[in-house]
């Protein structure tokens, strides 16, 4: 049984990202989609997003034009296809500060924040905008720093350090769905550690190899490796690595088309609750 109810919420989308920087080596073969998306968590009493998103109506908007991201929806119209509201966020992990993952933090008034010390360190020595906030969430004590890997930061999830890859301190997300230490329902959540089912298999069936993602601060060996450790997490199960900037999950998971044009995936429900499917 599982113990948490997941959903997959794209929030925006980029028509026209070079595949180069999405899997490494692919050089002057065009531009392909790249759907933005986070990830929803419910269950043990909580309610938990994986990243936050971005905010339009903030600086984020300079971000957003100059990387041509279309079709945003605030998190209160996103989460209301799942029956939830941004007040009800508890928790968010954040994977890595890049703004499309951390640019919302002013969106979600309740919820305290969970990143690695080594990325708000890095961050903050270049004075990203967003760590402006972030700086002033860590004096209100919402903004809490992770010192490498951690069990059980919240019951049945872990987080996973991947040091020097896509960016300096960038973590996954380990969901043990049945709460055991050995799990047999586990789910991975990457951030931008992959972008596409292609840097877990390069795209050759007969002959499957990691391919990383083409934008890296640090090392594409590390990254190789990183892509490694979470594909053993996940027992080497493809459909169970959750890639938020990955389209093809809808062909995974159920999924729905929401009145926005986005996508939602039902990757799982605990006991008890609806379907938004």
């Amino acid at each position: 049984m599982s113990d948490y109810s997941i959903w997959m919420l794209e929030f925006a989308w980029v028509p026209d990202a070079p595949t180069s920087s999405l899997v490494y080596g692919r050089h002057n073969v065009g531009n392909e989609k790249l759907p933005y998306c986070y990830t929803l968590l419910k269950g043990h009493g909580k309610t938990i997003l994986l990243d936050c998103g971005v905010n339009y109506a903030s600086h984020g908007r300079e971000f957003m034009e100059r990387f041509n991201v279309q079709n945003w929806f605030s998190p209160k119209e996103v989460l209301a296809e799942v029956g939830c509201t941004p007040e009800e966020i508890d928790h968010v992990i954040l994977t890595h500060a890049h703004f499309d993952h951390m640019g919302g933090l002013e969106l979600f008034p309740n919820a305290t924040f969970h990143i690695q010390q080594e990325e708000l360190a890095a961050w903050v020595s270049m004075m990203a905008l967003d760590m402006i906030y972030a700086v002033q969430l860590t004096r209100e004590g919402r903004m809490r720093g992770i010192d490498g890997n951690v069990d059980n930061i919240f019951p049945g999830i872990d987080v996973r350090i991947a040091r020097d890859t896509h960016t300096a301190g960038s973590q996954y997300v380990v969901i043990r769905n049945d709460g055991k230490s050995t799990s047999d329902d586990v789910f991975v959540y990457t951030g931008d550690l992959l972008y596409r089912h292609d840097n877990m298999h390069g795209g050759i069936a007969g002959d499957p190899m990691y391919l990383p993602v083409g934008l890296a601060f640090g090392s594409q060996t590390k990254l190789i490796f990183a892509t490694h450790e979470i594909m053993k997490c996940a027992d080497f199960d493809m459909r169970r690595v959750l890639t938020p900037h990955e389209p093809a999950m809808t062909n995974v998971y159920p999924s729905r088309t929401t009145k926005n044009g986005h996508y939602l995936i039902e990757v799982t429900l605990a006991e008890g609750q609806q379907s938004y499917v």
